[in-house]
């Protein structure tokens, strides 16, 4: 036994330190491509906060790496082994500890899964917006490592602005209590949300303080049917400009479109180059859908559906729910972009990965958050056939290219892990990534927090 072994099993149960190596690979890597990933020397699985502690002092104290992990979910290779490091997977911390619907907040464990919070805080006519769509899967702990994202950001915005406070383990065993519980609060610098996005790099986050809102009506959805993606995104530029706010403005091209009906047999519209979801949570959204609906027009759809009540538009929000899956299975395997453009380039960004797409001779499908400029991008490859693997990866990278030049960022919500440091430092510059070093330095000085990662 080695002394990293002996010396976690002294401070824990026997059941939460994993050494099984055929256990140990299936906690290897998340869920993205291309990412390289190593062997640890186990799998720990807290519990409690203490638990979390004494990993992190034995940890420190023998100079191991310890890679944080969630339900990995996540698209970037951020979760993914290095060699000999601690897998420090949070599934177990999993409790809601407490829903106040005066104060508008639940404080929960990381390992909370999205839609379980979101159901709880329903039952006291709450929501917690933040909605990515593995929201059924995906944890809570990964969303703010993360950063994440989902369809309602539109109008509801992202993660970082739903985490009013953080407990988090820092890499020498210190507990850290960032933030607060109350509306507003400015008192000193804003660690929590330097630590919001930091793919656990910074420290361990081992329970959270999350505002909450008043449950919205249920919405009503659109569909429009438009002949190009250029005339779709003009759409798009015309409801915003208009200022309406919809709870979600969603975008699936024709080769997602193709997709999701081949899995989901929902009989969406094939013949359409682009299709528009746009939806309002308003108490009486008919006003709102209707004007959408003649700005979309206006632009060139061919066909505006209404939705007939909210199960129907459920239906919809579905079948956009499952694009990258069922994109995943047009050839096995994906690359999931995920570059932020600003709204007035969207069109650009979409005709200029279609031209990718045709250079390369590949499939790429895109379904977008249209209504904040976040596209998905999603290169569909054979990975059994080399080639096919390397002429997916240089059209990944274009397509990050292409976002900078138009201004937007390399990641909207699924974060930079190892798929995108080498960008990471392109978007930053030379001024910005020393100073990402230096807090590094400042939070975790012998580097054992997720090395290798982000940059």
């Amino acid at each position: 036994m080695s002394e990293l072994i002996r010396r976690l099993r002294e401070g824990l149960p026997s059941n939460t330190v994993l050494t099984d190596p055929d256990v140990l690979r299936s906690y290897a890597t998340d869920m993205a491509s291309f990412c390289p990933a190593g062997t640890p020397q186990a799998v720990v699985l807290p519990r409690t906060v203490e638990q979390v502690q004494h990993t992190m002092r034995t940890a420190h104290a023998l100079r191991v790496p310890v890679v944080p992990q969630g339900a990995r979910t996540g698209l970037s290779g951020a979760a993914n082994a290095t060699d000999g490091c601690l897998l420090l997977s949070l599934t177990r911390m999993d409790r809601i500890l407490e829903i106040n619907p005066v104060d508008r907040i639940a404080v929960v464990e990381p390992g909370v899964v999205n839609a379980r919070l979101s159901r709880a805080v329903a039952e006291y006519g709450l929501s917690y917006p933040p909605d990515p769509s593995s929201w059924e899967m995906c944890t809570i702990g990964g969303n703010i490592g993360t950063g994440s994202g989902g369809l309602c950001c539109v109008k509801y915005g992202v993660t970082a602005e739903y985490v009013l406070g953080l407990d988090v383990v820092l890499a020498d065993g210190r507990l850290l209590s960032t933030g607060r519980r109350t509306a507003k609060g400015v008192a000193g610098y804003d660690l929590t949300r330097l630590f919001v996005g930091s793919e656990g790099s910074l420290g361990i986050v081992v329970g959270a303080t999350l505002a909450l809102r008043a449950e919205p009506p249920q919405q009503l959805a659109l569909a429009a049917e438009f002949p190009s993606a250029a005339a779709a995104c003009d759409a798009v530029c015309r409801i915003m400009e208009a200022g309406h706010t919809p709870s979600l403005l969603e975008l699936m091209d024709r080769t997602t479109l193709r997709a999701v009906n081949e899995m989901t047999k929902m009989g969406l519209p094939e013949t359409t180059e682009a299709l528009l979801l746009a939806a309002f949570d308003t108490p009486d959204p008919a006003p709102q859908l209707r004007a959408v609906g003649e700005l979309c027009a206006a632009a060139g759809a061919s066909e505006v559906v209404p939705a007939e009540d909210a199960a129907e538009s459920e239906l919809l929000l579905n079948g956009r729910r499952a694009a990258l899956t069922a994109l995943e299975a047009v050839k096995g395997t994906t690359m999931i972009d995920d570059v932020c453009v600003p709204r007035s380039r969207l069109a650009d960004m979409l005709e200029g990965t279609a031209e990718i797409a045709e250079r390369y001779g590949l499939t790429i499908g895109v379904c977008a958050h249209a209504g904040d400029g976040n596209t998905h991008p999603t290169v569909c490859f054979d990975a059994t056939d080399e080639e096919e693997c390397r002429r997916a990866r240089r059209s990944f990278d274009e397509i990050m290219e292409l976002g900078l030049k138009l201004g937007g960022t390399i990641t909207g919500e699924h974060g930079v892990g190892v798929l995108k440091k080498d960008w990471l430092a392109q978007e930053l510059g030379e001024v910005g990534l020393d100073l990402h070093r230096a807090i590094k330095t400042a939070f975790d000085p012998n580097g054992i927090l997720n090395p290798g990662k982000v940059f």
